[in-house]
């Protein structure tokens, strides 16, 4: 009894004065492990009398329980300890900014993409998104574009490699792509703007290779034309903040519309000047129409039952009208100078109730 009493004791004092984790694991070995002191005493029972081993084996249980309990309770204290160390050596000042807040800008893309968010989103309409690698059928097939339309050709569009079947996926040239998926997974009725990069072989002041569009699109079954004008007449009169914003279509030809317009509105360019509003020109924003039946037919939704509308216009052109920027190609040079002058403050999120722009 003595023995075990002076065991118990030698281990709890070992325990207590282990200075980390490692030298934690060392006793634990040498008092429990298979060869460990403990375990050795426990290997002796069977030389015992009946009477002495169930009271000896009685102790040694509850030494071996009373030396993990405290291992375990040395182990908490240790790893917190090393916790609150690390946490001393490695503190962070959260409080100091990273780069001085007037650094840092959104670019005029992201913000004219969340101003559009904002005005469609009142409108009902979701936000859909799709792959910048597509097919034949999402990019052309299914919007209706006959097998000799000049989009086909390799100086309008950015083909990939041939496969095995001489099929040949392309970057896709519009957003389009993203109704044509929306459609052939989703019953309607669909209301969804697909904002998104876009590529075409194509570069000068107004046009890049890569570029950005929104499209929109609304399928029902009461879905008219007077829909289509009130809801782009509401969109174009809120995004350049001006009520009484001169607008009117003009028919025009899409493959995947019918009928389908042209969107004008109202602008001056009196003394060399492009002004948007009240004015005695016109200029062309963007393109709309009735979806053809076609379209329908191919995305599997039944032209005699459904219909509706769709419209698409460049984000980089509404915001260099509405910004006055002049060069397309600006946008993609990565010029901090002209970032700092054209961008927005990070947090400054646009809403319709609360300002576009601010």
């Amino acid at each position: 009894m003595s023995t075990m009493e002076d065991l118990r004791a030698e281990l709890l004092s070992a325990v207590e004065a282990a200075a980390d984790r490692d030298a934690l694991d060392q006793l634990r070995v040498a008092a429990l492990g298979k060869k460990g002191r403990i375990t050795d005493m426990m290997k002796g029972l069977g030389a015992m009398s009946p009477e002495e081993r169930r009271e000896a084996g009685q102790q040694l249980n509850a030494l071996k329980d009373t030396v993990a309990e405290a291992i375990e309770a040395r182990r908490a204290v240790l790893d917190e300890a090393e916790l609150n160390d690390r946490l001393a050596r490695e503190r962070i000042d959260v409080s100091l900014p990273v780069r001085p807040e007037s650094a840092g800008s959104l670019h005029p893309i992201s913000q004219t993409i969340a101003e559009l968010t904002a005005i469609f989103g009142q409108m009902g309409f979701t936000v859909a998104e799709g792959p910048d690698i597509d097919d034949d059928f999402h990019n052309f097939t299914a919007l209706n574009f006959p097998p000799d339309h000049p989009a086909r050709q390799m100086h309008d569009t950015f083909f990939l490699p041939e496969k095995a079947d001489a099929s040949r996926l392309m970057l896709r040239t519009h957003t389009s792509t993203v109704q044509v998926h929306t459609m052939t997974s989703t019953k309607p009725p669909i209301r969804i703007i697909a904002p998104g990069r876009t590529y075409r072989c194509d570069y000068d002041m107004t046009h890049t290779p890569m570029f950005h569009q929104v499209e929109g699109l609304v399928i029902d079954k009461t879905t008219h034309m007077g829909h289509l004008k009130g809801c782009l007449i509401e969109f174009v009169r809120t995004y350049f903040e001006l009520d009484e914003l001169p607008v009117r279509f003009r028919p025009s030809f899409f493959p995947f519309t019918e009928p389908s317009a042209e969107m004008d509105i109202g602008c001056s360019r009196a003394g060399g000047e492009l002004k948007i509003g009240a004015g005695d020109s016109w200029l062309e924003i963007l393109g709309c129409g009735m979806v053809h039946p076609n379209v329908l037919k191919a995305c599997g939704i039944d032209p005699t039952e459904y219909q509706g509308f769709a419209f698409g216009m460049g984000i980089e052109r509404i915001a260099m009208l509405k910004y006055g920027i002049p060069d397309l190609r600006t946008f993609f040079e990565s010029d901090l100078r002209w970032l700092r002058h054209y961008g927005f403050a990070a947090l400054d999120v646009p809403s319709v109730t609360g300002g576009l722009t601010r």
